[in-house]
């Protein structure tokens, strides 16, 4: 038996219909919505900006090494999010121009990386999604382990295989499967009150008695 090494089979993933409802929904009222606890700061894009989601096929490799990560090419459907668990190290890159330029080929959706990229100014000047924690000049290894569709952690996030991921320039979510369609519900209302209020503003009509109602609630004292 090979431990962490092994390529599991995926059993769900989120409908291409629920990730199109998502695509207008910024990934901060989605933050909001999901109690302000979940998703991670850390990755940001490496791409020339814009908005990323799909489901996840998870990828947990060691650091450095990215034989899995190839796999997960092979074995992605149009539309997937390749999710790598690389330990956050950030010595050796994880992908390049040549594995983004065969992912975008194929189909894929994007990277989320956790861990480093190279060839960072050609990745810069395309539009294909690449997130992740950083960028080194050093190559990757093809020696494994790692495995394929198995639960991973991100800064704490976990990701499931099939998971809703959603990232923008703010910063990249985990959106649980089962909780997906009631939280993008939530997240239509949400994004549709700041819109509002944001309407209030620009009317000359916003109310900020709030402000010093919460400041008296907490014991701020006004002084001459």
């Amino acid at each position: 038996m090979a431990i962490g090494f092994a390529i599991h089979k995926a059993k769900r993933k989120v409908s291409p219909d629920l990730v199109a409802q998502y695509r207008t929904l910024p990934v901060a009222n989605i933050s909001d919505v999901m109690s302000r606890i979940a998703g991670t700061n850390r990755l940001r894009p490496m791409h020339a900006g814009g908005w990323l989601g799909g489901p996840a096929l998870t990828v947990k490799t060691r650091p450095g090494d990215n034989l899995m990560v190839h796999k997960a090419i092979d074995l992605a459907q149009p539309g997937d999010i390749i999710v790598v668990d690389a330990g956050g190290i950030l010595v050796n890159a994880i992908i390049g121009e040549i594995m983004s330029t065969l992912a975008e080929k194929k189909g894929v959706a994007g990277f989320v990386i956790d861990g480093s990229i190279r060839d960072a100014g050609a990745i810069r000047a395309g539009s294909f999604p690449v997130f992740a924690a950083g960028v080194a000049h050093r190559g990757p290894y093809k020696d494994g382990p790692g495995e394929i569709n198995c639960a991973i952690s991100i800064d704490g996030m976990i990701v499931e295989p099939g998971d809703l991921i959603v990232a923008d320039d703010d910063g990249v979510l985990c959106v649980p499967y089962d909780e997906a369609a009631a939280i993008c519900k939530l997240t239509e209302a949400k994004k549709a009150t700041e819109e509002k209020a944001i309407q209030a503003i620009m009317n000359g009509t916003s109310d900020r008695r709030w402000v010093d109602e919460t400041l008296t609630r907490l014991g701020c004292e006004f002084k001459d």
